[in-house]
């Protein structure tokens, strides 16, 4: 009769802790707004392919910037703390495999104990033999040798749950690792183009001291011969050295500018090999950007988000199995004596045990309902990250096709201007020499002349690095 209301009262408490898991629903959603079918600037194009097909090494076929590059991911520090997180998750993910197996440890123990004289046990062991002859000392040494043993049997899935979301965790910093690889080589282009532009502003700057100097020259002979006064010399003077101002801060932009360079590559600062000639090349490669739905393959931001939703739902079922009961089982197996001297006689000496236990949670109810609606915010907040990490995605890749279209017909017209400016200042020039133009014409027309000039190669520039944002927004080629 005992047994049965043993049972009755076992019985009647898991369905009391299954009654109040009914409302735990781990089926999360939430409204999404479906990504269109191309990109704004694409409406009508359904050309499937994209430079994401390209690999980086072909997409930048500078040498110099290739080795750049490879030093940074041999170099960087963001870089190598990327893979220790990955180590961290691989640790995480053995952990969560060790969970579900029996735990076996090896027990080398002793010690002495003494009963009270008036206790059950004291009163036995004073009239109880040990060995023949032998009462039971007072002061009773133990010593044990061997096995134990301890399970949890995982009825509720719940050490699977947390094995699963190791693994997603560890799947997601993999591609947090490849987001940050993504965002080094698109940092080093980018650092590489801008000291490309420095260099040939930097040319032009010191090619226009020298023609400014020239002038400065030819028009104190003119002061001299009464054709021209102080102040042309002065005007002369003063945009002569405004332009060698220039050219020190075009100089102290490189040394920031390399020096940005060595931090990604992790190393203190040094010149930079690089080649200028390549800077108003252009690309062979035809810039397509594909359709929408490759960015959720290619981009590896999203995929690291994508893995963080698997581990927030391991993570929530696992949560929800925490309010069930635990099955553990528990084993010893050894050899165990009051006398080292019987410790190993079999098999008097042979001790095992074996102990299985349910523990269900009553008490601390309302802790495992804050676990787990913690856990379900986290869900919440990874399937919003998601849909944050998509649109921000297809915003870049919108923004940097605009900007390549726009840019292409700004660097145009910055051409026809320069070429235009070029003219007029050799026309200013020969007007001056016959008096048909003043100085302050021909210093107007230079100063635009050389303005035109940096213009053209800022628009060339960022021509160049808008090609590499959209190589990065696309989530391509770092393979």
């Amino acid at each position: 009769m005992k047994t049965r209301h043993y049972y009755s009262f076992a019985i009647s408490l898991l369905a009391m802790v299954s009654n109040g898991c009914s409302n735990l629903s781990t089926d999360l959603s939430i409204s999404e707004t479906p990504m269109p079918a191309s990109f704004q600037d694409h409406q009508n194009k359904k050309d499937s392919a994209s430079v994401t097909n390209i690999n980086w090494r072909e997409y930048f076929a500078d040498p110099h910037l290739l080795k750049l590059v490879d030093a940074a991911v041999g170099n960087n520090l963001d870089l190598k703390i990327a893979l220790q997180r990955i180590e961290t998750s691989r640790g995480s993910v053995k952990l969560a495999n060790a969970a579900m197996l029996p735990k076996v440890n090896l027990n080398i123990g002793g010690g002495v104990r003494k009963f009270g004289l008036y206790t059950m046990d004291g009163a036995g062991n004073a009239s109880t033999y040990i060995t023949p002859g032998q009462l039971v000392p007072e002061h009773l040494p133990d010593m044990f040798i061997g096995f134990q043993s301890a399970w949890e049997i995982d009825v509720w899935g719940k050490l699977e749950n947390q094995r699963n979301a190791a693994a997603s965790t560890y799947l997601s910093s993999i591609e947090a690792a490849n987001f940050v690889i993504s965002n080094l080589v698109a940092d080093i282009a980018v650092y590489y183009n801008e000291l490309l532009a420095l260099d040939h502003a930097l040319d032009i700057v010191r090619r226009t001291m020298a023609k400014e100097r020239e002038a400065l020259e030819v028009i104190e002979l003119q002061k001299e011969a009464g054709r021209a006064n102080e102040l042309a010399v002065q005007q002369f003077h003063a945009e002569l050295l405004n332009t060698q101002a220039s050219e020190k801060n075009i100089l102290q932009q490189i040394a920031e500018t390399e020096n940005k360079i060595n931090y990604l590559l992790g190393r203190y600062p040094q010149a930079i090999e690089r080649s200028k000639e390549v800077f108003f090349t252009e690309t062979p490669h035809k810039l397509s950007a594909g359709v929408p739905s490759q960015l959720l393959e290619n981009r590896p931001d999203v995929r690291a988000v994508g893995h963080q939703i698997e581990a927030s739902q391991f993570d929530l079922k696992a949560a929800k199995a925490a309010f069930y009961p635990n099955f553990n089982i528990s084993a010893t197996f050894g050899y165990q004596a009051f006398n080292p001297e019987f410790l190993f006689t079999t098999p008097a000496s042979i001790a095992y045990s074996v102990f299985g236990q349910m523990l269900a949670p009553i008490i601390n109810m309302k802790a495992l309902e804050a676990q787990f609606n913690t856990a379900k915010a986290t869900q919440l907040s990874a399937m919003y990250n998601y849909q944050k990490t998509i649109l921000n995605a297809y915003v870049e890749v919108a923004n940097q096709l605009s900007s390549i279209k726009n840019l292409q017909k700004i660097n145009a017209l910055k051409k026809q201007q320069s070429d235009a400016l070029k003219r007029s200042v050799d026309v200013s020039n020969d007007l001056y020499k016959f008096g048909r133009a003043t100085y302050l014409e021909v210093l107007i027309t230079q100063q635009s002349a050389l303005q035109s000039k940096l213009e053209l190669i800022s628009v060339t520039k960022q021509q160049r690095i808008a090609r590499i944002s959209l190589y990065k927004a696309l989530g391509g080629g770092w393979k």
